[in-house]
């Protein structure tokens, strides 16, 4: 398996907790950071805001409004990430609709990304097959983009969108799929696999897991930052130490 900047999460598992950039605001993003880090994150997925995020549900939509209400931008998403490697290393992983990084230039946005050793790209409304105007600036520094697979997927599908890439994010409900054989399968093909919830309990994480290589979630985050107040940092760490507990111990 090739060895990128997302790898060195892996130990062999990884917890991945979600926040959307500048909600509530730049400064408080970075303490939650930090906070989640303390907690044990392996790797932080930092989501780009965008005005239209078809792809997301109603919690994180209301982030993305906060964020923008604080008057984020792009550059203060790079900004984050530049204050957050004050204190780590962890891998960043960045959530971005594909007009975002069109934008700012893909190899200008991917040389970016390389310098504050930003890891990876989740675009969630990228097809596999128009991946090709982006993916050799990304190639080029060095940035994986993570194949977006949804579980309900034909097996034939799974396979031909997992098949240039080094990491799966899988979504949907688990439950009724042979988690264990698809991840083994993709794991034959030298990916690693990653399942993307809203929310889970330990016990959910461990039983994730025990099959996959990562376990990520995203509304509990949200959740919680939605209600910041003094007992936010606090309750982010523990979270963070419950679940990459459940899911360093599955």
């Amino acid at each position: 398996m090739t060895t990128t900047k997302l790898s060195a999460a892996f130990t062999p598992k990884a917890f991945i907790p979600y926040l959307i950039a500048g909600d509530p605001d730049i400064e408080t993003t970075v303490s939650n950071i930090q906070a989640l880090t303390t907690g044990g994150a392996d790797a932080i997925e930092l989501g780009i805001p965008f005005s239209d995020p078809v792809a997301d549900g109603p919690d994180i939509q209301a982030g993305d409004l906060r964020a923008f209400a604080a008057g984020i931008s792009v550059a203060g998403v790079f900004d984050i990430v530049a204050a957050a490697r004050k204190f780590t290393d962890v891998p960043f992983i960045l959530v971005t609709y594909a007009n975002i990084p069109f934008k700012f230039g893909y190899d200008a946005f991917c040389a970016r990304c390389s310098e504050l050793n930003v890891a990876a790209l989740i675009i969630p409304d990228l097809p596999l097959e128009e991946q090709g105007e982006i993916r050799p600036s990304a190639d080029k520094y060095g940035i994986s983009i993570i194949a977006t697979v949804p579980l309900n997927s034909e097996p034939a599908r799974i396979a031909a969108l997992a098949a240039p890439a080094e990491f799966a994010l899988l979504q949907g409900d688990p439950t009724g799929v042979d988690l264990s054989a698809l991840t083994t399968s993709l794991k034959q093909a030298g990916v690693r696999s990653i399942v993307g919830l809203g929310s889970a309990d330990a016990t959910q994480a461990a039983t994730l897991a025990a099959s996959a290589d990562g376990v990520s979630i995203d509304t509990t985050t949200v959740q919680l930052i939605a209600k910041q107040d003094a007992t936010t940092s606090q309750k982010l760490t523990e979270l963070a130490a419950t679940l990459s507990a459940a899911v360093h111990g599955a």
